[in-house]
């Protein structure tokens, strides 16, 4: 079995607020340590309700001084919104604590609306080169040899792995020609997935970094003791794209039964076409879907999201898929 992660948008849900998430997200991380999960990443949002990740270095410094060998990194930075030498110095700061654990994962969307994308002081450039000449500059900035004057303290000849995400075939195209791993977003826009992992692929040039491609995919599973309960915790999910889609952004609602049923047909499709690469149910029903998606894929890695209104659910989502991915593991050796 390929190794499983977990992307965690520090859910704020409604009746909570930003402290209690991040006392939520520490205590998932560090379960999902003892669980056997590959690393931990923090997704960058601004203006956001729902989402307490904004401050998204900050967050990763906070997960990885509460945890001691699962990696922790941004899944991830919206480099639009920075400058690339400040990137540098915070996950070279990040490194500099927490030596060979940190992972760097790069979007060119701002990660959020236009209006509070302006707040965010940042040029606001349709320039298509522009991202990648701020990947390659951040990059150089970690180089040992590197002959820019200016000079990222800490940060520079640190071993920091840099990821490309996407959701479209331009991360693709970049990932594969800089050498780099690539992660798309399929757990919420899985349209262009196959497409963009097959240029990826056909493209990919090796570096320094890597020898050959490494996709990791984004999964959401919604997994109980029972279908019925799986089907109804996904529910909060389902609730909170319906949302978002229709220009309503909240906190993560509570569950509510037979949700896909109750509204119209636009949802419902939407729901279908976002949420397409999802595991809903018991033990029996997630493994059978996890196996069917990573043979489909042919993906190196698993990035496993799980928005669930209970915390204490949440949790179990994520160790029934823990006990998945030993237990295969142990039938495979």
């Amino acid at each position: 079995m390929i190794p499983f992660s977990v992307l965690d948008l520090s859910p704020i849900v409604q009746g909570g607020d930003a402290a209690q998430s991040f006392r939520n997200t520490l205590d998932l991380a560090q379960h999902a340590e003892r669980w056997g999960y590959q690393r931990y990443w923090l997704a960058e949002h601004h203006g956001m309700p729902g989402i307490a990740s904004a401050a998204t270095s900050v967050l990763i410094g906070h997960v990885a001084g509460g945890t001691s060998r699962i990696r922790v990194g941004a899944g991830g930075i919206m480099l639009p919104n920075h400058s690339p030498l400040v990137i540098a110095e915070q996950f070279g700061t990040l490194e500099s604590l927490y030596p060979g654990r940190i992972d760097l994962g790069l979007g060119r969307a701002p990660g959020s609306d236009q209006i509070t994308a302006r707040a965010l002081r940042r040029n606001l450039s349709s320039d298509a080169d522009e991202f990648p000449r701020d990947v390659v500059e951040l990059m150089d900035y970690f180089s040992a040899s590197s002959k820019n004057p200016v000079h990222a303290v800490p940060g520079q000849g640190l071993n920091i792995p840099v990821w490309i995400l996407g959701s479209s075939l331009f991360g693709a195209q970049l990932a594969a020609a800089l050498g780099l791993p690539y992660a798309f977003a399929s757990h919420f826009a899985p349209q262009q997935m196959m497409q963009a992992i097959e240029l990826y692929r056909a493209s990919f040039r090796p570096s320094a970094q890597l020898a050959k491609p490494y996709v990791m995919l984004g999964f959401n599973v919604f997994a109980a003791d029972s279908d019925a309960e799986a089907a109804f915790r996904a529910t909060s999910m389902q609730q909170a794209f319906v949302n978002l889609r229709s220009g309503r952004p909240a906190r993560l609602p509570p569950p509510v039964a037979d949700y896909p049923n109750r509204v119209g047909p636009a949802e419902r499709a939407l729901l279908d076409s976002v949420l397409s690469c999802s595991a809903i149910g018991a033990p029996d029903t997630v493994r059978a879907s996890l196996s069917a998606f990573i043979e489909h894929t042919g993906a190196d890695e698993l990035m496993i999201t799980s928005q669930i209104f209970e915390h204490a659910a949440r949790l179990r989502s994520y160790e029934i898929t823990a006990e998945i991915f030993s237990a295969t593991s142990k039938t495979q050796l």
